[in-house]
């Protein structure tokens, strides 16, 4: 495939990560549940909270996507394409939930596709061992993440309790693949960065 050829399908993609209107997988809604009866303040703590995992899954479509475009080992990329197809379900997750609280997505997160892309790719040329290190410690802070707002989520939001849980599991499942497809461990400094890049992008996507 061309390079011009390349960049139009990426950019297919990034609108339709954007827009939501990326196909998932046959994996059904995680929700069995519901209870209509939440209160004001805990829609809008809902509300915020999957406002902010939204943004992340927009971020990770394009980590993976970085990655997967300048990899050149054939059965890592295809494992990163399919983590990706897999973290779709979990965008489409957030943004059913999101509107049944009545919650608007984040109008940076084009900003945090396009700088995810971007980290995805300078890490995705650093050898596929350190890709997949980055793949790894990524996973291992969502699941840090995910745990953080099911302590702080209503325990009568059983819609999104059952929506973070599949996610967490998903997340954590990622990660263990990574390690036994041959990661590398990243180093302090970078796993500080990470943090600090995620914390920027959480921050302000539950505001902006």
């Amino acid at each position: 495939m061309s390079f011009v050829n390349k960049f139009v399908n990426e950019l297919d993609i990034a609108l339709k990560t954007l827009s939501n209107k990326k196909p998932g997988t046959p994996r059904e809604y995680p929700v069995t549940e519901f209870n209509p009866n939440l209160t004001d303040e805990e829609k809008k703590l809902s509300a915020k909270l999957m406002r902010i995992n939204l943004a992340g899954e927009v971020a990770a479509q394009a980590l993976y996507r970085g990655q997967a475009l300048v990899c050149k080992d054939d059965e890592i990329k295809e494992h990163l394409i399919s983590a990706g197809e897999e973290e779709t379900d979990h965008l489409i997750w957030c943004k059913k939930r999101l509107d049944e609280l009545d919650g608007k997505p984040s109008i940076l997160n084009p900003i945090w596709y396009a700088g995810s892309f971007a980290i995805g790719t300078i890490f995705g040329s650093m050898g596929e061992k350190t890709s997949l290190g980055f793949v790894e410690e990524t996973e291992k802070q969502v699941v840090k993440h995910l745990e953080k707002h099911l302590s702080k989520i209503s325990e009568n939001d059983v819609e999104t309790i059952e929506i973070l849980k599949t996610m967490r599991a998903d997340e954590d499942e990622h990660a263990q693949e990574a390690s036994l497809n041959g990661s590398e461990e990243l180093s302090e400094p970078t796993k500080k960065f990470m943090s600090a890049t995620a914390k920027i992008m959480t921050s302000s996507s539950a505001h902006i």
